[in-house]
């Protein structure tokens, strides 16, 4: 019984060697890479804030992806073309005097990531200056090693 499961044990382990040796081209996640994707990531989190206060629609053009949605704060999805015309006049149209953001946690999953954020504005009500903010999740994927975001959900925090 001892010897089958030492052959068993030395039968898998060779087995999952052999799988793992199909693709010995296929680049390995390191930590170094990881670093890497973490602060790429965090670079367009900015340049996305950055993208809509300035209203740069060819800028936030070529970090969204072909295929990009947002689920809007009223749970609206809307696609790409849509999203775009809107991105044009969204941050003057919102009333708000600032809008920046914080509490950044990126998470990856091989050519996968999320990027949660806590976005932060004040705007002019009856006189006086009122802060929110909202919680955002951005879904980013890898694809010929560049990260483009191919889903934004924003939920208000009331």
């Amino acid at each position: 019984m001892r010897t089958q499961r030492i052959f068993l044990t030395l039968l898998l382990f060779i087995a999952l060697n052999a799988c793992n040796n199909l693709y010995p081209n296929k680049p390995k996640m390191t930590e170094t890479n990881q670093a890497q994707d973490r602060e790429i990531l965090s670079q367009l989190n900015a340049q996305f804030i950055k993208n809509y206060v300035t209203q740069d629609v060819k800028a936030h053009s070529e970090i969204i992806h072909q295929d990009f949605v947002c689920i809007e704060n009223s749970g609206k999805i809307i696609g790409r073309e849509e999203y775009l015309k809107n991105w044009a006049t969204d941050y003057q149209n919102s009333g708000m005097d600032s809008f920046t953001y914080t509490d950044e946690h990126i998470r990856i999953f091989g050519h996968t990531a999320l990027v949660r954020s806590k976005s932060v504005f004040t705007y002019q009500k009856d006189g006086h200056l009122v802060s929110g903010y909202s919680v955002y999740t951005d879904t980013y994927v890898k694809e010929d090693g560049r990260w483009k975001c191919v889903q934004a959900h924003m939920t208000p925090v009331r």
